[in-house]
């Protein structure tokens, strides 16, 4: 069972999501929250698998709160969607930076958010092709000078490859065609990458592409 905790300052929303995935069977929400600080409170006492997060909230934003739940230790399992209100919202950048695992209008399709949900849990993140090139054209724009690329050394030479395609934007699926390998193997490649960078998820993987200079502005295309 999917255990997902809600937070939003507009009650209506929080009630719409609650309806749609209680109605699943293997999906149940933990909890809701009105501000980030019950946000907090709530994600440290149910532990849940997914945080449904508002980016604006009182008292403490979606995005100070998605700060102190990737940064403790004992909530790393915990995955944190931010819902936002259109996909260029001038906070998404930040968000992925802080350790969020992506992000969700608040219009979605109903079926796509389950498939979302579904998705972290998994240990995707939730960058469509489209997204993830908007959110990489906005590393390029920021970025400063590469960090240095020592962490880059524990990476076997393949594993290097795949970070490459994960940053420019692939899936699995577009990964394993362009090197001409099953998508599990490509799967297992981009896990390896994570667990040997610290990587919470695809989200940070694609951090670190652009921090460490594997991926620089201009390779779009």
């Amino acid at each position: 069972m999917i255990r997902v905790t809600l937070a939003d300052d507009q009650s209506l929303v929080r009630a719409g999501f609650r309806a749609l995935l209680d109605a699943q069977p293997d999906i149940e929400v933990a909890g809701e929250a009105a501000d980030g600080e019950e946000a907090l409170r709530m994600v440290r006492e149910l532990r849940p698998d997914v945080v449904l997060m508002d980016i604006r909230m009182p008292a403490l934003d979606g995005l100070a709160a998605t700060r102190r739940i990737t940064g403790d230790p004992g909530l790393k399992d915990v995955k944190v969607v931010m819902l936002t209100t259109f996909e260029l919202d001038e906070y998404v950048f930040e968000a992925i930076r802080s350790g969020a695992s992506g992000f969700l209008v608040k219009d979605t399709e109903p079926e796509e958010l389950l498939r979302a949900v579904r998705a972290v849990v998994g240990g995707d993140a939730l960058l469509s092709p489209g997204v993830t090139r908007r959110l990489i054209a906005e590393f390029a724009a920021r970025s400063k000078e590469p960090a240095t690329a020592d962490a880059l050394a524990r990476l076997t030479d393949r594993e290097r490859e795949v970070m490459t395609l994960v940053g420019i934007g692939l899936s699995n699926e577009e990964i394993a065609r362009r090197l001409v390998v099953s998508p599990l193997t490509a799967k297992t490649h981009v896990s390896r990458a994570m667990v040997k960078l610290g990587a919470r998820d695809r989200a940070q993987l694609v951090v670190l592409a652009y921090e460490s200079g594997l991926v620089r502005p201009g390779w779009l295309g």
